[in-house]
């Protein structure tokens, strides 16, 4: 069997990596696997680089003009195919195929007689423009796309609306196949595809998962470092802290915290650094998976205060390094824990979510548990085989 998987990065970023791990895997069954990505350089045989950074930046300028995302690139797409025709695909699997590298009109019309997995990591593939919609509650994708309240978001265009016409197209292109089998990270998003024109294909849900040899309790000087012995820690994660992320609720929390309470963030930038308060210890993006892993292991709790969320990876790595999860009710985060290992809290509600973080520190949630549901549910290795599964039914059929 011939897999190739497409996604705009390989390696990096977590859909990147979820490439790379298939990729080892799908070597690993006796099978062979190709990657083709648009973004980065990388020197294996197995690996097609689709575009230039001079089509990417094209591609880039004209989105930000024209909101025509995916819509340029066309040069790059027919150069691609011709590339990959020789290689008889038997299964094509696709991942995030926004990231201005492709035109996805070319590409569909190629795979529209091929067997196709595509997992989505967001929602771009249904609306007219955005890849998350859920932080302002819009629904206009459920029927039709127009005058888009998120223009300026990503994929952003400064100047034109086009999110109308996108949508026809997508509409159009994406349904257009006649072998596909979607896949999500979470039942949300699932039953979110399930309301969209993509109802008529096949839907299976496989977790993502993490390094369950990475993400596992782990001591460290961290609390003497930081002179935080005899604190109880609530931690923060994010790659980038933003609204959406819940920024602003951990600065109302600080406000209602007793001494004996610290918060710790990690992901700051050194804006966000210079305003906070005394009680939250600020801490910048580390990109040691190690060094990450310590640190949730110390904490008490794990906060999430989400706003937007397709799983919630940081809530699982959490769990694994044995620390209970508190979270709002967004997308798929509360699919990550159960009544065990955390707790849900009504999205936005700060009330209920200072309630919760008391409630784990008088009840002292069991770590093993926390660590066990880690296991069960989500080790990488274990859910990455599923998709091995789901190839060779294709293959069969």
């Amino acid at each position: 069997m011939k897999i190739l998987q497409i996604n705009t990065v390989y390696k990096t970023g977590s859909t990147g990596k979820i490439v790379k791990d298939l990729n080892d895997l799908i070597i690993k069954n006796g099978w062979e696997s190709f990657v083709a990505y648009g973004r980065g350089e990388h020197k294996e045989k197995n690996s097609i680089k689709i575009g230039s950074k001079l089509d990417m930046y094209i591609h880039g300028i004209g989105t930000r003009i024209f909101d025509k995302h995916g819509l340029y690139s066309k040069k790059a797409t027919i150069k691609f195919i011709k590339e990959i025709d020789k290689l008889n695909i038997d299964i094509f699997h696709l991942h995030n195929i926004h990231g201005y590298y492709l035109h996805y009109p070319t590409l569909f019309e190629y795979l529209k007689n091929k067997k196709v997995v595509w997992t989505l990591h967001d929602c771009w593939s249904f609306t007219g423009h955005c890849s998350h919609y859920d932080y302002i509650r819009c629904k206009k994708w459920q029927n039709e796309c127009y005058k888009c309240p998120q223009k300026n978001r990503y994929p952003s265009s400064f100047v034109f609306d086009n999110s109308k016409k996108n949508f026809a197209l997508k509409k159009k292109y994406f349904t257009s196949l006649k072998n596909l089998t979607i896949v999500t990270p979470s039942n949300w998003l699932a039953n979110e595809v399930k309301k969209s024109f993509l109802i008529g294909y096949p839907i299976k849900v496989i977790y993502n998962g993490i390094d369950l040899n990475i993400f596992k309790p782990s001591k460290s000087n961290f609390r003497k470092k930081y002179n935080l012995e005899n604190k109880f820690i609530i931690l923060g994660v994010a790659n980038v802290w933003e609204d959406r992320k819940g920024f602003d609720y951990f600065i109302k929390l600080s406000k209602m915290l007793s001494n004996d309470e610290q918060i710790v963030l990690v992901g700051l930038n050194d804006v966000q650094l210079k305003s906070l308060p005394n009680n939250i210890l600020g801490i910048k993006r580390t990109s040691s998976a190690k060094e990450l892993a310590e640190i949730y292991s110390l904490a008490d709790v794990f906060v999430n205060p989400t706003l937007e969320e397709v799983l919630g990876l940081t809530n699982i790595e959490s769990l694994a390094c044995g620390t209970p999860v508190v979270t709002f009710n967004s997308g798929g985060s509360p699919e990550t824990i159960d009544e065990n290992t955390g707790i849900v809290v009504e999205k936005g509600n700060l009330e209920k979510l200072y309630k919760a973080i008391q409630q784990i520190k008088t009840n002292n949630i069991d770590k093993q548990k926390c660590r066990y549901r880690a296991v069960e549910f989500f080790d990488k290795n274990k859910n990455f085989r599923k998709y091995m599964e789901l190839y060779k039914d294709i293959y069969e059929s």
